[in-house]
């Protein structure tokens, strides 16, 4: 049985960063620039001083660019814009993430933050493993659950035990997708806190 279509749209929302700041950005800065060429326009028709230059003055000036700048110069300038609108261009397809993972629900939308699983992992680690919290460090990518262990010098850890436990926490968790988990323990060991 799978969730409802509005309870699987609530979800995706939250785990989805919109791209409101990115968007509100680039509209401010073209309205700026459109309300100061028209108001260099009517400044120009009404016989008004400009506020930097006339817009027949700024079309000699475009006419002009090419035989007054270098060559390299003009590539830099078209290369920038070219980058700004590859960057605009991503930013508006490619979904933007959130640091959260959608729990499976039949009933409803459960979305669980990646520091509050970090903590719940890094907790059952050091309960199995005998652990100080400063010998526990998790790290939640995309698909990924990193948990790196350093020991304290001379003492061993029970790396099954704690790759079983950080197991039952994934599972009881039931993330979609499910990540994959990596178990460290580093041969270099900690030494006070």
């Amino acid at each position: 049985m799978s969730a409802p279509p509005r309870t699987s749209r609530l979800a995706r929302r939250e785990t989805r960063s919109s791209r409101t700041v990115a968007s509100v950005a680039t509209a401010v800065v073209l309205i700026l620039i459109l309300a100061w060429l028209g108001t260099e326009a009517v400044l120009a028709s009404s016989g008004q001083p400009p506020l930097l230059a006339t817009p027949t003055r700024m079309a000699e000036w475009l006419v002009r660019l090419p035989a007054a700048t270098l060559p390299w110069g003009l590539v830099a300038a078209g290369a920038a814009l070219a980058l700004l609108g590859l960057l605009l261009l991503v930013l508006a397809v490619s979904p933007g993430t959130r640091p959260r993972r959608i729990m499976a629900s039949d009933r409803a939308a459960i979305v669980v933050d990646d520091d509050v699983l970090a903590a719940a992992i890094d907790r059952a680690a050091r309960q199995a493993g005998a652990l100080l919290p400063e010998q526990v460090s998790s790290r939640i990518r995309r698909r990924r659950v990193q948990v790196r262990i350093r020991p304290i010098p001379g003492g061993g850890v029970d790396e099954p035990a704690v790759r079983a436990a950080v197991e039952q926490v994934l599972a009881s968790s039931a993330l979609q997708p499910e990540p994959k988990l990596d178990v460290i323990v580093s041969d270099r060991g900690k030494v006070g806190p």
